[in-house]
């Protein structure tokens, strides 16, 4: 029989190769390695598992074809603890798919608990996990299937959280609070909101970036729901008055999730919004965010200089983190010293040093950023720059030799060069450690299983500046709508990027103290792409429509 290390090599040795160079940066298998990474797509993952298992594998389950009979049997805390799920009933056996790594003394249990022969099929984690999720939460109401520790678990409680999932017994505010949280991870959405009027309690979801109302609750529940959340959170439920913060600690599906909790006092009563941060999710690749090509080649070229400031701007939920997290990422090594700041750390980096933020003790962005500045870092990354004291420091560490990397509020590239003069900092400085400014958005993709072509009208492809000729058939691409997307016509995001790099013609301009849009001009003659234009490309291609381009650059002026 062969290692699975084996059956990779001669498949794929450039995937083996990679693979092992990960394995240096942790302390995981070799196959819980090759699981996590993306080094392989999912057909060939399947294929080098149901070789090693020497089992039979499959790429989706039909979840009209499970027996309901055996989920019966077999309880969902056993199902998700080892990822597996039970199928059909043959002759003489039970066919069971789970998601490897497979601990094979739970096939002798199944033998026993179903009393035949188990016939294992391999199956995707993601797919199994979410297929159990469905299969046990049939049959009950929504408000029903789900659990929460009883008081809530801070972020930095030693115990870990059951999972919302597992038990059924608690009181109906705290299974409808619960459930808001299941449905919210369930369909990917990165906020929860809970809004005061005077006749209701109004909870809408944001997905991809754009809120949607999910229901409404009688205004005699408003209380009680808005408390469950704040005893969760650790919250003072007495005190309606000011504007709260905290966290929880959940578990859904067997996702970590860290939920930011933030109250403010309304007209109606207390709104509430819940940040949700899945702790398990890992890091995306440069790729997986969109960067491509030219561009991706400049990136990668930037975040490898010793030294020098790397801007990214856009407002608030562009994904500027993101995208700076996946740049770390990318230099992530064991010969460099990788410290960040941040307020708050939405993502754990294996490798990297991570500060909190906390302004109860004075740890500020520009304090922490002079402590890191003693610990030898090569890397450094600011949250953000907010004030002239950390603009100052960021500026002053990267020309001692740090590569440091942070993000600004600002509409476009060029507008973070006058914004950090604005903040007093002398013109040459700023000409001198600053390498780039990446502007971006998140864009929505259409949805692929319901995007409709069309023939569009010239005044439209002159609203986005696209020529005619360049369009494949003649056509574009729009949103309709369906089940599968939630009638939006869009599923899925991916950003946007407009990448201003400081050559010697920016540098004078900087110098001249002229404004953004002069040099925003400048940085077209050398060959920099608007975000519109980035966005336009995306039309071209079928991946967005028009109209979500017009939507996430409306503020776009070349001056």
């Amino acid at each position: 029989m062969k290692s699975i290390q084996e059956i990779v090599n001669e498949r794929n040795p450039d995937a083996f190769l990679k693979i092992g160079e990960l394995l240096a940066k942790n302390e995981e298998s070799f196959e819980e390695t090759l699981l996590k990474s993306n080094v392989l797509g999912e057909e060939e993952i399947l294929e080098v598992l149901s070789e090693f298992y020497e089992f039979p594998y499959t790429h989706r389950i039909s979840e009209r074809d499970i027996d309901p009979e055996l989920i019966k049997i077999l309880p969902i805390s056993f199902a998700k603890k080892f990822r597996l799920l039970p199928f059909q009933r043959r002759d003489d056996s039970v066919v069971i798919i789970f998601a490897p790594p497979l601990d094979l003394y739970v096939l002798d249990e199944l033998k026993s608990l179903f009393d035949c022969e188990i016939e294992p099929v391999i199956g995707l984690n993601q797919v199994v996990l979410d297929s159990i999720n469905r299969v046990y939460e049939r049959g009950k109401e929504m408000t029903e299937g789900i659990e929460d520790e009883s008081t809530g678990i801070s972020e930095y409680d030693i115990h870990e959280p059951k999972d919302l999932l597992d038990a059924d017994d608690e009181a109906p505010i705290i299974r409808f609070v619960n459930s808001l949280l299941f449905q919210a991870i369930k369909e990917k959405a990165s906020d929860i909101h809970l809004e005061c009027f005077e006749k209701e309690l109004s909870v809408r979801f944001r997905k991809d970036g754009m809120l949607h109302e999910i229901t409404s609750v009688p205004k005699k529940l408003q209380a009680s729901i808005i408390s469950r959340v704040k005893i969760m959170a650790e919250l003072d439920i007495a005190e309606k008055r000011k504007p709260q913060d905290g966290r929880i600690r959940v578990k859904v599906a067997g996702r970590d999730v860290d939920v930011r909790i933030s109250t403010v006092p309304t007209t109606w009563g207390e709104s509430v919004v819940m940040r949700l941060l899945d702790r398990s999710s890992v890091i995306l690749s440069l790729e997986d965010l969109g960067l491509e090509g030219h561009k991706l080649d400049i990136f990668e070229g930037l975040i490898h200089r010793p030294h020098g400031i790397i801007l990214v701007t856009g407002p608030t939920g562009s994904g500027k983190t993101t995208t700076l997290y996946a740049g770390l990422e990318r230099i992530n090594s064991p010969d460099k010293k990788i410290i960040t700041v941040e307020d708050p750390v939405e993502y754990q980096i294996q490798g990297i040093n991570q500060i909190q933020v906390n302004t109860k003790v004075n740890l500020t962005f520009a304090n922490g950023l002079r402590s890191i500045l003693r610990q030898d870092p090569d890397v450094i990354l600011v949250g953000e720059i907010r004030d002239r004291e950390t603009a100052d420091i960021s500026i002053h560490a990267s020309l001692t030799g740090h590569l440091v990397f942070s993000t600004l509020h600002t509409n476009d590239s060029a507008s973070a060069i006058t914004r950090l003069i604005d903040m007093e900092i002398e013109p040459f400085l700023v000409a001198s450690s600053l390498m780039a400014v990446i502007a971006q958005r998140l864009l929505r993709y259409l949805c692929t299983n319901c995007k409709e072509p069309y023939e569009p009208h010239d005044d439209e492809l002159s609203r986005i500046g696209i020529r005619r000729s360049s369009l494949k058939d003649g056509t574009l691409y729009r949103a309709t709508g369906c089940d599968k997307c939630f009638n939006m016509g869009y599923s899925g995001r991916a950003a946007i990027f407009e990448m201003l790099v400081i050559n010697d013609d920016v540098r004078n301009l900087t110098l001249s103290k002229v404004d953004s849009s002069k040099i925003k001009r400048k940085g077209i003659e050398h060959g920099m792409t608007t975000l519109r234009m980035d966005g336009a490309e995306k039309i071209i291609r079928g991946l967005t429509s028009v109209d979500e381009v017009m939507r996430v650059t409306e503020d776009e002026n070349i001056g």
